[in-house]
């Protein structure tokens, strides 16, 4: 992935796109991502991994100097040669990009979703961030886990969260329980790579828009899609 451009590497929408380009690419195979000039966080490597298993048969996956058991590429390699290399073009990336959504050239959202892997207490304070005690027009579903929740509950944050319009789903996710409300031609926004693959209307009958975790909030205070892309 070295001819992609640091600044995309660095943002949230990027490692749920490479995962799912992942998955496509790799199937049953193991993988190992090289190149990579920045080093991704727990968070962006669960939505990685999330969002390959998603589309693909991945068991395992090697990030080369950032994953511990992989400290270099050879390394990750045992010092063989690979089966076969892929080089990760922009254009591969724009095209995984646009993959995500199901729609385009829409006016409205009717709900965003957030949390598949579920939200750790780090991506809460970026939704506080971004959501700046605004009002959200549509509801915005974030999934989490119980153990972050009882974090979330200290100080009033969830309180403050729900006033806002988020609704908080603990130890489940709305793509498994029928959580999103029954509406036709509704759309449904997301960050998560794992949702964007899961969600669409076979699942939850809505069609689906990819954007980062900001588009979502700025969409969810609006009422339709807000995009500010990073360009790969």
């Amino acid at each position: 992935i070295s001819a992609l451009d640091p600044g995309f590497l660095s943002s949230e929408v990027a490692w749920p796109i490479l995962g799912n380009l992942f998955g496509r690419s790799v199937g049953t195979n193991i993988g190992v991502v090289a190149g990579s000039p920045v080093h991704p966080d727990e968070d962006d490597l669960k939505a990685f991994g999330a969002a390959s298993a998603s589309v693909g048969a991945v068991g395992l996956f090697h990030i080369a100097g950032v994953t511990p058991e992989a400290p270099d590429l050879e390394t990750a390699l045992q010092h063989q040669e690979p089966e076969s290399v892929i080089r990760v073009t922009r254009d591969m990336v724009e095209a995984t990009r646009k993959r995500l959504s199901t729609v385009e050239r829409v006016d409205h959202i009717d709900a965003v979703a957030i949390g598949s892997p579920h939200l750790s207490i780090t991506e809460f304070d970026r939704l506080e961030r971004a959501i700046a005690q605004r009002k959200l027009a549509v509801p915005l579903y974030a999934c989490t886990g119980r153990h972050a929740l009882a974090e979330l509950e200290k100080d009033g944050r969830r309180q403050a969260l729900e006033r806002a319009g988020v609704v908080i789903v603990a130890d489940t996710c709305v793509v498994v329980t029928p959580i999103l409300p029954a509406k036709g031609d509704a759309i449904l926004m997301t960050n998560s790579g794992k949702f964007a693959h899961y969600a669409p209307p076979g699942n939850t009958g809505y069609g689906v828009l990819y954007g980062s975790l900001e588009e979502c909030v700025e969409s969810a205070v609006a009422g339709r899609p807000v995009f500010g892309r990073q360009a790969a």
